[in-house]
């Protein structure tokens, strides 16, 4: 049997900071990694022509830990392509049109009412289950959009904004979880939508996992799925479903909350983790990448949240090699399950439902809920998830640490807060025990 100091189980970001960290401390570290590749639910692909990231996409300078490796491996930002006009669902269910300051003009009452409290709810972002939130964690999204006095247009308009942001219907989704992101933006919410949604890696996700990866003193071993942890007096013995047995002094475990459940654990994981995974957290939704015939006008287009998508934008124009103009569009929805890839004629009638006049070619995405690996897109918290759970998820169990997106404070969701767990993760151990 193969001993190591710490296997860490998953190489995506959280995965990737607590083994490179815990092996310049000096410690025998063996990182196992399910996937063929590097980086988890961030994954830069070559489809429909151009380099399309299929999982997590954005970052922004005020997620200081994203921001810190990005500056370590030299890493800049691109971007998003300036949007031209906007489309939205009038009252009347009409299709509207207009400009950036015209739709900001729309919903710029309703984004503030709902978030208004925020300072006394989550007054420092680094604390997000600390404050008034333990009052409120009970109510969802849609519960407080509910109390607003706000138009039809406006509340549908300001409904499908945050469905692109929580990527679940909005009466599944806490308030906390939209409080707490832009309590991390110091209460503005314009800038949490700016550091969610604008800027991506220059070079993409992967390139940086890569970059990563190659700097981890253990070994990486892909395609290699472990089954059981089962923890014994001097720490626990991994088994991965290809035959290894590895003995571990710590175990770090990267998986999702929703897919914890994966993998046997003996004794069984803390009650919290087996409470929230069968609870599931809310996220459920969809993110599809789609070429649309020609170039036109680059736009962002608002439906309805019981729209197939909520939000809709033009990102990239591209040329095929024998001229031909094409867009490709990024769709984003709350629910995965009313999105068919294989059903280009449905595809097009969901696009047609936020924006009409496109012609839709082809569809690619990766279907995150039903990746076994993840059961889940990025974290959203169901109501009362939030001020109940957090700080469990955060604690060891014997030997086994939890590092993952789900448990950290500052971005929980985002990959800053994977970074994060990862680095608190690694310092616990580093201080726990002495390299052999």
């Amino acid at each position: 049997m193969q001993s190591v100091d710490v296997v860490v189980i998953g190489a995506g970001f959280a995965g990737l900071i607590a083994a490179r960290e815990l092996g310049h401390a000096g410690l025998d570290v063996l990182t196992l990694e399910a996937r063929d590749r590097v980086g988890g639910r961030t994954w830069t692909d070559h489809r429909l022509g151009h380099d399309l990231e299929i999982g997590a996409n954005w970052v922004h300078w005020v997620q200081p830990h994203i921001w810190a490796e990005m500056t370590r491996y030299q890493r800049g930002i691109v971007r998003n392509p300036q949007t031209e006009e906007i489309y939205w669902r009038g009252a009347d269910g009409s299709q509207r049109r207009g400009t950036v300051d015209e739709f900001m003009s729309l919903i710029d009452e309703g984004q503030q009412l709902l978030i208004d409290d925020v300072r006394s709810a989550i007054p420092r972002g680094t604390e997000p289950a600390e404050g008034g939130i333990r009052e409120l964690d009970h109510l969802s999204v849609q519960d407080r959009f509910d109390t607003l006095q706000l138009s039809q247009e406006a509340r549908d308009a300001n409904e499908s904004v945050w469905v692109g942001h929580l990527n679940a219907p909005l009466d599944q989704v806490g308030i906390a979880s939209a409080l707490r992101w832009v309590a991390a933006t110091g209460g503005h919410w314009q800038l949490m939508h700016e550091a969610s949604a604008t800027y991506r890696i220059d070079g993409g996700m992967s390139g940086l996992t890569e970059l990563m990866a190659a700097d981890v003193p253990g070994e990486i071993w892909l395609n290699t799925t472990v089954t059981s942890v089962t923890q014994n007096d001097n720490g626990a013995v991994v088994e991965t479903a290809d035959g290894h047995r590895i003995h571990a002094r710590r175990v770090v475990n990267t998986l999702p909350v929703n897919a914890a459940a994966g993998i046997h654990f003996s004794p069984e994981l803390p009650e919290v983790w087996r409470r929230q995974g069968t609870e599931t957290v809310a996220s459920q939704g969809t993110k599809v990448w789609m070429r649309a015939q020609g170039h036109f006008p680059r736009f962002s287009a608002y439906g309805r949240q019981q729209d197939p998508f909520s939000v809709l934008k033009a990102e990239f124009y591209c040329t095929d090699e024998d001229g031909t103009d094409y867009t490709i569009l990024v769709g984003f929805g709350a629910d995965h399950s009313r999105i068919d890839l294989d059903d280009l004629a449905g595809m097009q009638e969901a696009v047609d439902r936020v924006r009409p006049g496109l012609t839709i070619t082809e569809v690619t995405a990766h279907d995150w809920m039903t990746d076994p690996l993840a059961l889940t897109t990025w974290m959203t918290h169901r109501p009362g998830q939030l001020t109940r759970d957090l700080a469990e998820l955060q604690q060891p169990h014997g030997a086994v640490h939890f590092a993952t997106t789900d448990n950290a404070d500052l971005w929980g969701g985002f990959i800053d807060g994977a970074i994060e767990s990862g680095l608190r993760e690694s310092r616990r151990i580093i201080t726990s025990i002495q390299p052999h």
